[in-house]
C-alpha cells in the first residue's frame, strides 16, 4: 500500500475515534438534563429533602448555563483540548460524588459541579468539531450530533425510571463513569489539536462575574417564577432587576476589555444575531413539548412514567431523522439557509396539531403531532450553530457557538417559565369551572404540584376523568403560544445571510483577527 494511503486511513480511523469520543461526551451532558426526572420522587424520599426538590434541578442548569460563554472563551484563548478533558473529568467527578451523596445538601453541592462539567462538554463538542471539519462537510456530523441531544432529551426519563426501579437511584449518576472514561479516553489519546500561539491572553474576570450574575438572576427567575413564589412577588421583581443590572454592568465591562468574554462585535454580526434568536424560538419549542406533555400523557392517558417517555418516540424519530437528512443535504450541496426556514414552519404545524387533542384524542393523532414537531426542530437547531461558525473568524469560533446556545438557553428558560405559569392559571380555572366529583381532591393552584399520577390512580374513576378532564383543557391550547415566537423566529430566519460554506477549517478572515488554529486530526473523505 502507498505510504500515502497508509497515512489517509490512519487519519481516517483516528478521526473515527475521535467523533466518537466527541459523541459520547455529548451524550453525557445532554443525558444527564433529563435522566434525574424520573428518580427525583425516589431520591428525595430516602433523603429526606422534599422542600429543596427543585434545587437538584436547577443547581446543574445554573452552572452549566454560567459556563457555557466562559468554557467557549476560554477554549479560544487557550485550545479546547486541555479545557474538554478539564470538562469530563469535573463531570465524572461531580457524577461519582452526586452518587455517593447522603443528604440533599451535599446532592446539591455535587449536582452543582456536574453542571460546571456538563457545561463543557456541550460546547466542546460542538466547537472542536469545527475545529477539525470544514464547514461544508460539516452539517452531517452535526445532524448526527442534533440526534444524539434529541435521542438524550427523551431516553433519559426511561433510563432514569428503569435505574431508579431495579438498581436504584445512585446508578442514575454511576452509569455516567464508564461512559465518560471512555469519552475520556479517546479524547486524550485520539484528539490533536494546536494551542494558540502568541501573547499570553488577561482573562475577563470582571466580565465574567457580572455575565455570572446576571445569568444566576435569569436561571433563578425563571425556576422560582410561579413555582416557589407568585410571579409580582419581591423576590422575583428583584431576580429581575438585579440581571438587568448586571446585564447593563456586563456590557460596560466587555466594552473595555481586553479579551471580553463575549465579544461585543459579535452583536454587528447579522449571521450570528439572527441564528441566536431563532435558536430561542426553536428552544422554547422543544422544551415547552418535552417538559410538558409527558404530564398530560401521565394525567390523561393514565401512563406511568416510563410509558410516557416510550410514547414520545415519535418526537424523537422526527429529530434524528431531519437533524441526519439535513446534515447531509448540506454537506451534498452547500446549501443551508432553507432548513431553519422549514424547520420553523413545520414546528409550527405540529404546535397547532398538538394544540388540537383532547382526553378524546385517539393516540395516533398526538403521535404525528410529536413527530411534526420533532421534524421540525430538527431541520433547525444544528443547522444554527453551523451557520453562526461558518460567518465568524475561527479565532472565535469558541466563543460564538457558546453563546448561541448560551441565548438559547436562557430563551428557552423564560419561554418555558411563562408557558408553565400560563398552564398552572388555565389548570386552576379548569378545576374551578364545575364542583369536583365525589372523591376527588379540592384543589387550589397552591396544590396543583402535589398531583402525581399515583394519587390520581387512587381515585375513584369519576374523579379520575374530572381531573383528566381538566389537564385536557388546559394544556393543548398553550402550545399555540408558540406560534407568535415562531413566527417572529420565521421572519428573522429569513434575512439570514447565505453564505458559501468554506471548504477549510478556519475563516477567510482570519488573518485580519488573529492566527488560525490548526488541526492534526484528519478530516473524513467520502
Amino acid at each position: 500500500m502507498p505510504s500515502n494511503a497508509i497515512a489517509h486511513a490512519a487519519s481516517k480511523r483516528q478521526f473515527v475515534w475521535t467523533f466518537v469520543g466527541i459523541m459520547l461526551a455529548m451524550l453525557l451532558a445532554a443525558l444527564d438534563q433529563t435522566i434525574v426526572a424520573t428518580a427525583l420522587p425516589t431520591i428525595v424520599g430516602e433523603l429526606n429533602g422534599l422542600e429543596h426538590l427543585s434545587w437538584v434541578v436547577t443547581a446543574y442548569m445554573l452552572a452549566a448555563t454560567i459556563g457555557l460563554p466562559i468554557y467557549g472563551k476560554i477554549g479560544d484563548l487557550f485550545g479546547r483540548k486541555p479545557i474538554f478533558i478539564f470538562a469530563i473529568v469535573v463531570f465524572l467527578l461531580g457524577s461519582i460524588l452526586s452518587g455517593l451523596a447522603q443528604n440533599m445538601a451535599e446532592l446539591i453541592a455535587f449536582r452543582a459541579l456536574q453542571g460546571i462539567g456538563g457545561g463543557g462538554l456541550m460546547i466542546g463538542a460542538q466547537a472542536i468539531i469545527a475545529d477539525i471539519v470544514p464547514p461544508r462537510e460539516r452539517g452531517k456530523y452535526m445532524g448526527l450530533m442534533g440526534g444524539v441531544f434529541g435521542l438524550a432529551s427523551i431516553a433519559g426519563p426511561l433510563i432514569g425510571g428503569y435505574l431508579t426501579d431495579t438498581v436504584g437511584w445512585r446508578w442514575v449518576f454511576y452509569i455516567n463513569v464508564p461512559l465518560g472514561v471512555v469519552a475520556l479516553a479517546t479524547v486524550i489519546f485520539a484528539l490533536h489539536l494546536h494551542k494558540p500561539v502568541g501573547v499570553k491572553p488577561r482573562l475577563d474576570y470582571l466580565g465574567t462575574f457580572w455575565l455570572a450574575v446576571s445569568s444566576a438572576a435569569i436561571v433563578l427567575l425563571s425556576s422560582w417564577g410561579g413555582n416557589e413564589y407568585e410571579w409580582g412577588s419581591l423576590q422575583i421583581r428583584g431576580l429581575g432587576v438585579l440581571a438587568l443590572l448586571a446585564a447593563v454592568l456586563f456590557v460596560l465591562t466587555e466594552r473595555r476589555a481586553a479579551e471580553p468574554i463575549i465579544p461585543l462585535a459579535l452583536f454587528r454580526e447579522r449571521n450570528f444575531v439572527l441564528p441566536a434568536a431563532v435558536g430561542v424560538a426553536i428552544g422554547v419549542t422543544m422544551f415547552a413539548v418535552i417538559a410538558y406533555l409527558p404530564t398530560y400523557l401521565q394525567m390523561v392517558e393514565g401512563v406511568n412514567a416510563t410509558e410516557s417517555g416510550l410514547m414520545m418516540i415519535p418526537m424523537v424519530a422526527g429529530m434524528l431523522t431531519s437533524t441526519i437528512v439535513t446534515g447531509r443535504l448540506i454537506s451534498a450541496t452547500g446549501k443551508y439557509k432553507i432548513y431553519p426556514i422549514l424547520g420553523l414552519i413545520v414546528s409550527g404545524v405540529g404546535l397547532t396539531l398538538l394544540s388540537q387533542i383532547d382526553a378524546d384524542s385517539p393516540y395516533w393523532f398526538l403521535a404525528v403531532g410529536m413527530l411534526v414537531v420533532g421534524l421540525g426542530v430538527g431541520a433547525a437547531m444544528q443547522n444554527l450553530t453551523l451557520i453562526v461558525q461558518n460567518s465568524v473568524p475561527h479565532r472565535v469560533l469558541g466563543v460564538a457557538t457558546s453563546a448561541q446556545n448560551y441565548f438559547r438557553q436562557i430563551g428557552a428558560s423564560l419561554g418555558i417559565a411563562v408557558v408553565g405559569s400560563i398552564f398552572v392559571n388555565r389548570l386552576t380555572d379548569a378545576f374551578a369551572v364545575a364542583p369536583a366529583p365525589g372523591g376527588a381532591p379540592q384543589i387550589d393552584g397552591g396544590q396543583i404540584s402535589s398531583l402525581t399520577p399515583e394519587l390520581l390512580a387512587s381515585l375513584p374513576e369519576p374523579a379520575q376523568r374530572f381531573i383528566a378532564d381538566a389537564f385536557a383543557t388546559a394544556l393543548p391550547p398553550v402550545f399555540l403560544l408558540g406560534l407568535p415566537l415562531l413566527l417572529v423566529g420565521l421572519v428573522l430566519a429569513v434575512f439570514i445571510e447565505a453564505r458559501p460554506l468554506e471548504t477549510t477549517v478556519g475563516h477567510p478572515q482570519e488573518t485580519t483577527v488573529g492566527h488560525p488554529q490548526e488541526t492534526t486530526v484528519g478530516r473524513p473523505h467520502e
